[in-house]
């Protein structure tokens, strides 16, 4: 969720005919021959060979359908660049979600930036949470310094980074990471992440200690009373959230806490610096996934989970799952959000060792919540995550090239087309 206007603080100007299909991709290790019929993706795989396992992946994008601007352009951008820095055992996979006039031009900056300060610097295997501040506060600062007005524009960022059987996710703003854990015949949704919104106490208190106003559109409008400042959670309320307002003004009205760029807001404590989580991969922990919130606008954490986990391939499951939000979407508001999914399955990893702790944590130690609310994790019982504060992996000269490929899963309908029938079905067809 974005700023006042749902995704967008202005109105789009059109895209091109192009601009729709020109997303980014890092390219992989190795891929299978065959396209898959709805995404027509090739199913990639990379091992990592110093833990003796390979992820297997898909990723799928969909922009975003406008009954008042059906051409716009997708602000999603996502990257995928497996063997960072040369070395075979560490993969990078980020979401960046954009908003706002310039949203668009935010989000592909930031991605192509973001994991090549990371490639730069030389303390990442030594120090993976440190790299990850640097490289976000960098990435924000350079997107400061373009040509690119980030006044009333910006991007979230998730994004995973795998280095041996260790993963560091680090977050900014409301789209999520979460994680499949096998937990006797059962399989739970971990959230490895959480959505940096007014919503969560201590992130309302403390941009309300930069001076935000903290209001819903209601409120600014005086069809409810603004000295209430309890919303309850986001799937309560997920339809008009508490916002964040310079003082005595109408914007940015930005519904997240975090991001990359919004210089505005960042006036009133709206910051790049990332959440960060460490997991220790162990046998239990099947498969990751990394979406924007037109994914968990209205699916939960766990209901992701449960549609890959019945998908053999992840790019039925990548369509499933975009064709499903795509519907709750058009049933529920008389347009969608920008889409997009990373799902990577974890194949063949043994047990080799112990780790120190039970439970995901953050890097401050700190258990990663899983809330209540939009597209948080049905369920509660303890993951199992192993913590592993540090790992070092020996370089290799490898460094493949990477390429881009459109994956998208249905057109967006046209104004006379306002609900897209071929989508309803979609889930049962694929993975059942």
């Amino acid at each position: 969720m974005g700023c006042v206007l749902g995704k967008n603080c202005s109105r789009y100007p059109s895209a091109t005919e192009s601009n729709s299909r020109d997303y980014d991709e890092m390219g992989s290790y190795m891929n299978t021959t065959s396209k898959h019929i709805l995404t027509q993706r090739s199913l990639d795989i990379v091992p990592v060979p110093s833990r003796n396992y390979e992820l297997q992946y898909s990723v799928l994008t969909q922009r975003a359908y406008y009954p008042d601007s059906p051409d716009k352009e997708n602000q999603d951008s996502f990257c995928i660049r497996t063997q960072v820095q040369g070395n075979p055992n560490v993969h990078f996979f980020g979401v960046f979600d954009g908003h706002g006039h310039f949203g668009t031009e935010c989000s592909k900056f930031v991605k192509d930036h973001l994991v090549k300060i990371l490639e730069d610097d030389s303390t990442l295997l030594d120090d993976p949470v440190k790299a990850y501040n640097s490289a976000f506060s960098t990435a924000n600062n350079e997107l400061r310094s373009s040509e690119i007005d980030d006044s009333m524009s910006g991007t979230t960022a998730i994004t995973v980074l795998v280095i041996g059987d260790t993963i560091y996710v680090a977050n900014v703003g409301d789209s999520r990471a979460v994680i499949a854990v096998k937990n006797g015949n059962r399989i739970l949704a971990e959230d490895l992440s959480s959505d940096q919104t007014p919503f969560r106490k201590d992130e309302y208190e403390r941009v309300k200690l930069s001076g935000a106003r903290i209001l819903t559109i209601d409120q600014v409008e005086g069809l409810k009373d603004p000295d209430i400042q309890v919303w309850g959670n986001e799937e309560s309320h997920g339809g008009d959230p508490p916002r964040l307002w310079v003082p005595n003004r109408l914007y940015p009205g930005t519904a997240f806490s975090r991001s990359v760029g919004d210089s505005t807001a960042e006036k009133i404590g709206v910051i790049s610096v990332p959440e960060v989580s460490m997991v220790r991969l162990t046998p239990n922990h099947l498969f990751f996934v990394v979406a924007s919130d037109g994914v968990f606008e209205f699916l939960s954490s766990q209901t992701v989970v449960d549609m890959v986990a019945r998908c053999t391939d992840p790019r039925d499951a990548c369509a499933a799952i975009a064709g499903e939000s795509y519907k709750i979407w058009l049933e529920r508001e008389s347009r969608t959000d920008d889409i997009t999914i990373i799902i990577v399955h974890i194949k063949g990893l043994s047990n080799t060792s112990a780790g120190d702790t039970e439970g995901t944590t953050g890097a401050n130690g700190n258990p990663a919540s899983s809330r209540a609310g939009r597209g948080s994790s049905d369920g509660s019982t303890t993951s199992g995550s192993e913590i592993y504060r540090s790992i070092r992996s020996e370089f290799t000269d490898l460094q493949l090239s990477m390429s881009r490929s459109p994956a998208i899963v249905v057109p967006s309908p046209s104004p006379s087309h306002q609900k897209p029938l071929e989508l309803v079905g979609l889930y049962t067809v694929l993975c059942n």
